[in-house]
């Protein structure tokens, strides 16, 4: 009898446990509809520029500010050649890799894991008619990988900054 007593408060509590597991997703699911889809203007850790030149004089300008800095731009990616090779198309997008292993190392040295956001990156995009700038705002990438050197971040923070003014302003 203490069995089926036992059995008798069991599902009750595994029915309400399921309810409650149910309405808990249900709600989960609304937010997350209500939730807006972020710009690309908005996307967490990133700086975005409008850009008030071509997608090729923002592009020079950005390499001239790069090396005009003693720096060296590493890699050079252009997604619309490489989407054109499998045949799609992608209006213009470049990415540029560069940086300096003095800066970089000793943030690397902190934590390995920065290095899959270092060199550094530059994106230039091309979107409806707009040119485009964005790249990893380094506070951002420095609580992302639990790095802390205040004077390094902020050189790169100015330096980066100076590129995309460099690149982006008349």
């Amino acid at each position: 009898m203490a069995q089926s007593s036992k059995a008798r408060f069991d599902k009750p509590v595994t029915w309400q446990l399921v309810a409650e597991v149910c309405v808990l997703i249900a709600l989960l699911c609304s937010q997350r509809a209500q939730t807006p889809v972020p710009s690309p203007d908005d996307v967490a850790g990133l700086v975005v520029v409008d850009s008030a030149s071509s997608m090729a004089e923002t592009e020079q300008r950005l390499v001239q500010a790069i090396e005009a800095a003693g720096l060296k731009v590493a890699a050079r990616i252009d997604h619309e050649a490489n989407a054109k090779r499998v045949d799609q198309a992608l209006p213009p997008t470049v990415l540029l890799l560069f940086g300096n292993p003095k800066t970089g190392t000793p943030l690397i040295q902190q934590r390995r894991t920065m290095g899959i956001d270092l060199p550094l990156k530059i994106l230039i995009w091309e979107e409806g008619g707009h040119v485009k700038l964005a790249y990893n705002d380094p506070f951002y990438l420095a609580r992302r990988h639990g790095v802390e050197n205040a004077a390094v971040l902020t050189q790169v923070e100015n330096a980066l900054r100076g590129f995309a003014d460099a690149a982006t302003k008349q």
